[in-house]
């Protein structure tokens, strides 16, 4: 088996990342809807201006990626991004993949100015949290809270 490597993502990688939400959204139990995530993919993907991602590719197969979004904040004076989604192939996980394609999102985000980074985790996911502590987010006193607007 070769190793897995991650490298950026292109619109050309949007059927084998949308196979990956798939999955990654019903391990999470997050409603899919192959019609409405394709095209917000695709325009993401062909869009740099809204973020960047990578994928992690392993012979020839997209075996996981990341996805970051990019905002503007004032209390951190600059350009901040999220870390929108990380997925690594269950299979590969625990052995530092992602961890490598948090990295590689970090150096990603730096490249562009990005001052602060910032990810969701939910609060069932103990070994998760306990994870992107130790690789250097920290919890903050506030909730996340969202609107959705349609």
């Amino acid at each position: 088996m070769n190793v897995a490597v991650w490298q950026p993502a292109d619109p050309s990688h949007a059927a084998s990342m949308l196979a990956l939400m798939r999955h990654y959204y019903f391990e999470d139990g997050y409603a899919f809807v192959l019609e409405q995530a394709a095209p917000a993919l695709e325009k993401f993907l062909g869009s740099p201006e809204l973020g960047r991602a990578w994928i992690l590719l392993q012979d020839g197969i997209v075996r996981g990626y990341v996805l970051l979004t990019f905002g503007y904040s004032l209390e951190y004076r600059g350009r901040d991004a999220f870390i929108d989604e990380i997925y690594v192939a269950p299979d590969l996980r625990g052995q530092g993949q992602g961890a490598i394609g948090l990295a590689v999102a970090e150096e990603g985000a730096r490249a562009c100015g990005v001052r602060v980074l910032h990810l969701e985790v939910e609060k069932a996911k103990p070994r998760t949290a306990a994870f992107y502590r130790r690789v250097g987010f920290a919890d903050h006193d506030r909730w996340l809270m969202s609107k959705t607007l349609t």
